[in-house]
């Protein structure tokens, strides 16, 4: 029998959010654990194109909307985090490129929306020209026009590394979840009674006077007790729930069919291609692989709707289409080519519309929420701490920790996808 383990905050879910809020906690003092059933990164962050948004791409009808203005503050956040100045110390984190960029193909549906877009956020955009250009678009063909955003574009694997070095031994390996309840004034050995009581049927009578809360989980059968639990899994926020016997909140998913082409062509490109609509046309990051060729990883209108019906070759033939329009100059002959289905949960919104903030709602100790987006994990961590922070919750006394199993880092997509 595994011992029972207590805790400040006992997190679900070891994506970059989960990491972040976990890297936060302990460094203001609380005792945290961290829990994950697979791998570090391996459900929704290492699917992410790793761009941290400044809120230009929600601009691209003229004017500033409210995902725009939330989201406009992260890129400061996050640079000074990787300078080692920041609320957290990600120095050493790679960064693949200091700005995204507006690219504007020389349509003149796409000079529109790249000038509206560099009006509406003036003080975030810059024209750039020659050999200031992307090395992609660095080429005597290229006639259209290049916006610089103040936005990095991260190689996600390395923040998820830096961010499991910060947790310390905070976490955990489990792939059993299971809800503690009880009361939080009754001896340890009343927990199972209340756990009991919990599935009986409600209308026969019980021992306890009180009704079951949620104490903590079960975790591969270890009991973990905690001030507060968090459920910061993404896509698994759902199950998580509904083991829990909890309907609210409900979570929506967005699908995307992404698309990534790796080949001796490809030179770095970081960019949102603009077409007339208020979505980019494709959006493109590049990422290093082990053998030092670049994968572009493709993402933008290509991989909403449309590019969601179309099975994986029809993808690729879209994609391929795209490419040979936009950047006829790259030789894509000896390409390999993959798809890559995602689906981005967030908390339920009306029309499937995309929440302008990171989101949090609450239930007793129970705190459940979706970032959102990557750029936005300390506004999740914000909301978090100001839950704690108006409910009184303070670090308590330290403790010592047994060792526990750790779970792996998870993987580049682009390693099990191309050769």
């Amino acid at each position: 029998m595994t011992s029972p383990l207590c805790t400040d905050v006992l997190i679900v879910g070891g994506g970059i959010a989960g990491l972040w809020l976990n890297a936060r906690l302990r460094s203001q003092g609380f005792s945290t654990l961290l829990v994950e059933n697979a791998s570090l990164g391996g459900g929704q962050s290492l699917k992410s194109q790793g761009i941290i948004h400044g809120g230009a791409k929600y601009a691209l009808h003229g004017a500033l909307s409210g995902a725009s203005e939330a989201i406009a503050d992260m890129p400061r956040r996050w640079r000074e985090a990787l300078a080692g100045t920041g609320e957290l110390d990600l120095a050493g984190v790679r960064v693949l490129s200091d700005a995204h960029y507006l690219w504007s193909p020389g349509t003149l549906a796409g000079n529109l929306s790249s000038f509206l877009a560099s009006k509406a956020v003036r003080s975030r955009v810059d024209q750039v020209k020659g050999a200031d250009l992307p090395p992609a678009l660095q080429h005597p063909k290229f006639k259209g026009k290049v916006y610089r955003l103040n936005e990095l574009v991260l190689d996600v694997p390395s923040l998820i590394e830096r961010l499991s070095l910060l947790a310390g031994d905070s976490l955990l390996a489990a792939q059993q979840i299971e809800a503690l309840r009880g009361t939080a004034s009754e001896p340890a050995e009343q927990s199972e009674q209340a756990e009991q009581s919990a599935q009986a049927d409600p209308r026969e009578p019980t021992e306890l006077t009180k009704p079951a809360e949620l104490l903590g989980l079960r975790l591969d059968g270890r009991e973990v007790r905690a001030q507060r639990i968090v459920l910061s899994a993404g896509a698994g926020n759902a199950q998580l729930l509904a083991d829990l016997g909890i309907r609210q909140p409900s979570m929506q998913r967005r699908p995307l069919h992404m698309v990534l082409v790796k080949g001796p062509g490809l030179k770095p490109l970081y960019a949102h291609c603009l077409g007339g609509g208020p979505k980019p046309r494709v959006t493109i990051t590049s990422h290093p692989a082990a053998d030092g060729q670049w994968v572009w990883y493709l993402g933008g209108d290509l991989a909403e709707a449309a590019g969601v019906a179309r099975d994986e070759r029809a993808q690729i033939r879209a994609a391929q289409h795209e490419l040979a329009q936009l950047l006829p100059w790259i030789d894509l002959s000896t390409a390999h080519w993959a798809t890559l289905r995602v689906d981005r949960a967030e908390p339920a919104q009306s029309s499937l519309g995309r929440p302008d903030n990171a989101f949090l709602a609450e239930q007793g100790r129970l705190l459940v929420g979706w970032p959102t987006k990557l750029a936005l994990a300390p506004d999740f961590a914000d909301r978090v701490l100001a839950a704690l922070a108006r409910d009184g919750i303070r670090p308590g006394p330290p403790s010592t920790r047994p060792e526990l199993p750790r779970p792996p880092l998870g993987q580049p997509i682009w390693t099990s996808l191309l050769p």
